[in-house]
């Protein structure tokens, strides 16, 4: 593992595809936020944040002027796009174009990558639990089998880092919206557990994505938060991840 991030084992074998979450570490940000906060919506310095996505994008074999993010809003919106840049609203990513590295930020949320091999696009998705709710998954699908022609069969997909089940303490509110597969009631506490990793990972099986294509990220937040940023265990202050991948540009002959 570089410190700055981990490679889904999914995609290398894939090798003008980049893909990776990063880590806390590597980075130039002080604490709260130390060290590797690629966050902007954060109070950390905008001169920290920028040399920290530098550090990122070069360690995936890109340039910060070729990523492409958008300030999240925990909904369903999809953004295809052909060249890097910001834009705000969209919780899901999708290019056909090398040389962008599509991202999403997360510290608790899922971030969910994916590879069409046949028709070499790729898809960055934020998912939270109401972004799980309203199926973002399921709807970056569809979206990339009607713009690209996607089919499960082509599909490889990173299920990443995001806080684990027995760390997802929610409300009945919460609770209702998820399927009974995908929550537990736990009677000493009282309370309901969310499976973001498991809800999600559903909706790529539904798609028809084989299981032995998704891999899903053993990994923590919470439970290992040395590693990772856990928006609800640091209570707010803290740094953001990023879950990245993109089509390396090939050189020319």
């Amino acid at each position: 593992m570089n410190a700055l991030l981990r490679r889904p084992a999914i995609f290398t074998r894939f090798p003008h595809l980049t893909a990776a979450e990063s880590t806390r570490h590597g980075g130039v940000s002080p604490t709260p936020y130390h060290s590797l906060n690629l966050g902007k919506s954060t109070g950390d310095s905008p001169e920290n944040v920028a040399e920290n996505r530098r550090r990122f994008c070069t360690a995936l074999g890109f340039e910060s002027a070729q990523l492409a993010w958008s300030k999240q809003v925990h909904g369903d919106l999809i953004w295809s796009l052909t060249q890097p840049g910001g834009a705000e609203g969209f919780d899901a990513l999708v290019t056909a174009s090398p040389g962008v590295l599509l991202t999403v930020s997360v510290a608790d949320c899922v971030p969910v990558l994916i590879f069409d091999s046949k028709n070499e696009a790729v898809a960055a998705i934020h998912a939270g639990w109401r972004g799980t709710v309203v199926g973002i998954v399921r709807k970056t699908m569809e979206h990339m089998a009607t713009q690209f022609g996607t089919q499960a069969a082509d599909c490889f997909a990173y299920i990443g880092t995001c806080i684990d089940e027995c760390s997802f303490e929610v409300g009945e509110e919460v609770a209702e919206a998820f399927d009974e597969a995908f929550k537990r009631w736990d009677t000493e506490r009282s309370k309901f557990f969310i499976d973001l990793k498991k809800a999600n990972a559903a909706q790529l099986y539904a798609f028809g994505i084989p299981a032995s294509q998704v891999e899903i990220s053993p990994y923590s937040t919470v439970l290992h938060n040395a590693d990772y940023f856990s928006h609800r265990l640091e209570k707010g202050m803290t740094g953001r991840m990023m879950g990245g991948i993109g089509l390396l540009k090939v050189p020319a002959a």
